[in-house]
């Protein structure tokens, strides 16, 4: 019988795990010229960071690690050099990823109008063993747990880690629903790193949910593990299991809770989100509007793990007090863990910036006000943007790191502030990024730190996170333009906790009508500090709304989110 040897490369991460990523495998599959361009990368230390290895038509080869891409070569990739390697992997699947037998390597293909592969990603899987060290009293514990991140920060390799705990260590009965054999690698055999798990593969990326509900009712498993929880099937096939006692352990795109909570698809994974009316009584009970959002069932995840960075998460220990929170306007304290270059555990509790407010959040103080400011920027507040003195004929002007330059000049527009959106960052008053980006210190924000340019960051890439940014730091700005709308409007002898109030209230009958199947609701007249309020309203829930009419007659006009455009 004859025996294929399986080359292994490896090594310990910086907090001691321990690593293998049959690099060997990969490159045997490379065109030659390509294969003696990664052994010539500076040292194997930075083989060991490669992320992937890009192959597009007609471009040179790219080698992408965590912080920097490399062109391998100044000759152009041709069809030759991907047929080549399409010839030497698995099977493309419908969702056009393939594999290499007994590897955790990924190739992902982008195909041209006729179905010709014109480019080629071959990610660089690897088994990460005590990754989930940071986590491992939460695997333990039995209850269900979603783990939540951006693509390529490691959720797959955390899955595949926590599937091998429970089954070796714990002796539970584990079956992994690996749908693009990124679990457990391709070909029928599954790769070690899952130990004694066992793996379904699933034919088709579509039929991932039935292969769930199989797994449950054939194989008497104690431990479903699901990656990339995606449709609302497969999340309604999530809910059943864990109905009948099964101890769920999936993953989903997405960077914090109140993310999930705006899918719509996959809202569900943490109770869904529904309208419901008040009686008087309840309503003045609460404190709140009559028309409100409430969670309308358990979660299918009672945990849920935000992967902030390899070596940082933010734990919800309690999704559905933290969906309620959130739904209420009330704070909300997350435990953070994060691993020291020692290995330590550092725990700490965090009050992270929610853009989901309450509209009574919205009529803050000066002190909250600069609250805010200060849980938004990581630095001390200076220049014009910080100040709030940009003017129209000198606006401040904004550099976006890693930040829609559109929606934040759509969150511009929408507050009418005084500034302006750069593309060269030495012109900017001030940059505006995400935690994940700032976490990693890239070039650009060294330089503006140099440079003493304030940086703001936002948690996550919405157009509500912006404006609530917006509105902090030009308070005056905007409530100097309340006092004029106010005065054109006539509505002096109004409070404007009482106009705000009304609008609200208002606004979510209309967004409650509008759930419950009509198609459109139009709201009485109001200033256009109060149209603002309403638009984030209707964004808040998810439904879409305009402005219609002329001054001082415009208003807003909710709108089911398939209507809008």
């Amino acid at each position: 019988m004859e025996t294929t040897d399986i080359v292994t490369s490896g090594g310990t991460g910086a907090f001691g795990e321990a690593i293998t990523d049959n690099l060997e495998d990969l490159l045997a599959v490379l065109p030659p010229g390509i294969f003696s361009d990664v052994l010539s990368l500076d040292t194997s230390d930075a083989r060991g960071e490669l992320i992937e290895i890009v192959l597009d038509l007609g471009r040179f080869p790219e080698a992408r690690f965590q912080d920097r891409e490399v062109y391998l070569s100044q000759s152009e990739v041709t069809r030759d050099d991907i047929a080549y390697v399409a010839e030497r992997i698995g099977r493309f699947g419908d969702d056009n990823r393939a594999g290499i037998e007994r590897t955790l390597h990924r190739i992902s293909a982008i195909r041209s109008r006729s179905g010709d592969i014109v480019g080629l990603t071959c990610r660089i899987g690897r088994a990460v063993y005590g990754t989930i060290g940071i986590i491992r009293d939460l695997v333990e514990s039995g209850e269900s747990i979603l783990l939540l991140g951006r693509p390529g920060v490691g959720k797959t390799t955390m899955l595949r880690e926590t599937a091998r705990v429970l089954a070796d260590d714990l002796r539970k009965r584990v079956v992994i629903v690996d749908t693009s054999n990124e679990i457990a690698g391709d070909g029928d055999i599954p790769h070690p790193s899952i130990g004694r798990a066992r793996r379904m593969q699933v034919p088709t990326p579509a039929l991932q949910h039935s292969v769930m509900i199989e797994a449950v009712e054939n194989h008497m498993p104690e431990v479903i593990v699901i990656d990339e929880i995606g449709t609302e099937l497969e999340a309604a096939a999530a809910r059943t299991i864990a109905e009948r006692g099964v101890q769920l352990i999936g993953t989903a795109h997405g960077n914090t809770l109140e993310n999930l909570m705006m899918n719509p698809t996959l809202s569900d994974l943490i109770g869904g989100i529904q309208s419901v009316t008040l009686s008087d009584e309840e309503a003045r009970r609460r404190g709140t509007q009559k028309s409100i959002l409430e969670r309308k069932a358990p979660p299918t995840f009672s945990v849920m793990v935000e992967i902030q960075a390899r070596d940082r998460v933010a734990v919800h220990r309690d999704v559905a007090a933290g969906v309620d929170a959130i739904l209420r306007g009330q704070s909300m304290q997350v435990e953070v863990r994060e691993r020291q270059a020692d290995g330590e555990i550092r725990v700490w509790e965090e009050q992270p910036y929610s853009a989901e407010r309450g509209p009574a959040d919205r009529r803050d103080s000066s002190d909250a006000r600069r609250q805010e400011q200060a849980e938004l920027s990581d630095g001390p507040a200076r220049g014009p943007l910080a100040s709030g003195r940009g003017t129209v004929e000198h606006p401040a002007r904004v550099f976006p790191f890693g930040v829609s330059r559109n929606r934040l000049e759509q969150a511009i527009q929408q507050m009418a502030v005084p500034a302006l959106v750069v593309r060269d960052l030495r012109e900017a008053d001030a940059v505006i990024t995400l935690k994940n980006y700032y976490r990693r210190r890239p070039q650009p924000l060294r330089d503006a730190e140099s440079r003493g340019v304030p940086i703001y960051v936002l948690r996550s890439n919405t157009i509500v996170q912006m404006s609530n940014l917006l509105r902090s730091l030009f308070s005056e700005v905007i409530s100097s333009g309340r006092l004029r709308d106010a005065a054109a409007s006539g509505d002096s002898g109004v409070s404007e906790d009482d106009l705000i109030a009304s609008a609200m209230y208002e606004t979510e009958t209309a967004i409650h009508n509008v759930m419950n199947g009509v198609s459109t609701v139009s709201l009485r007249p109001q200033p256009s500090w109060i149209r603002r309020l309403q638009h984030e309203l209707a964004e808040r829930y998810n439904v879409g709304s305009r402005s219609r009419g002329r001054e001082p007659q415009r208003f807003v006009e909710v709108v089911r989110q398939s209507d809008y455009s």
